[in-house]
């Protein structure tokens, strides 16, 4: 790891993008002359195309990466060959995905908007310091449970996270509070305390999924846009 005139360079698994889209992140970040040549030397470690990430820490320092490991992440170049989860993560065929995922297992879509804010903030490549994965923050053994095969994959993973909406739901009679929080904490934590676990991260998180749910009431379609826009 390089740092440099405030720019951090990750190179666990960097590949090589395109001079256009080098160029582009450049201008757009207004980088130091003496950055450009080791961001150069830096992407072009390997022939391979990738996909390139960019966070902005407390202290203002730029970090580049192709493997975010946070949903603090936010793609600049897309330089994938094949298809790109983040590419079809486009306001019409997000909302599309949510409601019919939502009417196949009865689940209110304002729920699933709700869960995918808080859990992701809509970045469909985040990833949690614990595993957790995608839009709906899948962890692996849950994907794994719900047949999704590619977990960045935005529809398999709305798939997975709906379905285990549903089972949730319905493990805890439609009480939705003990849902969110099995969501979040797991079962067997809810079971341990009988309820809502004591846990400061939990009832946060039920917190904010509730507020947001909210708010995507009657005006769903047009909050995801905004939501995939910014």
């Amino acid at each position: 790891m390089t740092v440099l005139n405030g720019v951090e360079f990750d190179r666990r698994g960097l590949k090589k993008v395109s001079l256009n889209g080098f160029l582009g992140c450049m201008n757009r970040f207004r980088l130091p002359s003496a950055s450009y040549l080791l961001l150069v030397l830096f992407l072009t470690a390997t022939p391979a195309l990738a996909d390139i990430y960019v966070h902005r820490d407390s202290q203002g320092v730029l970090h580049f990466t192709n493997v975010p490991n946070h949903s603090g992440y936010r793609a600049v170049i897309r330089e994938s060959g094949g298809s790109s989860p983040l590419a079809t993560l486009v306001p019409g065929r997000i909302e599309e995905i949510i409601r019919s995922a939502s009417g196949r297992y009865g689940v209110d879509p304002d729920l699933v908007r709700a869960v995918i804010k808080a859990e992701s903030d809509f970045n469909s490549q985040a990833r949690s310091p614990k595993g957790a994965r995608g839009l709906m923050q899948l962890m692996p053994e849950t994907a794994r449970l719900h047949s999704v095969n590619n977990i960045y994959d935005p529809g398999q993973n709305i798939e997975g996270g709906v379905r285990h909406l549903r089972l949730l739901l319905d493990r805890y009679e439609g009480d939705l509070r003990l849902a969110l929080a099995g969501y979040n904490a797991g079962t067997q934590a809810v079971e341990k305390y009988g309820g809502v676990p004591p846990y400061p991260e939990t009832r946060e998180y039920i917190r904010r999924v509730l507020g947001y749910h909210q708010r995507y009431r009657g005006n769903g379609t047009i909050s995801i846009r905004e939501e995939v826009r910014r």
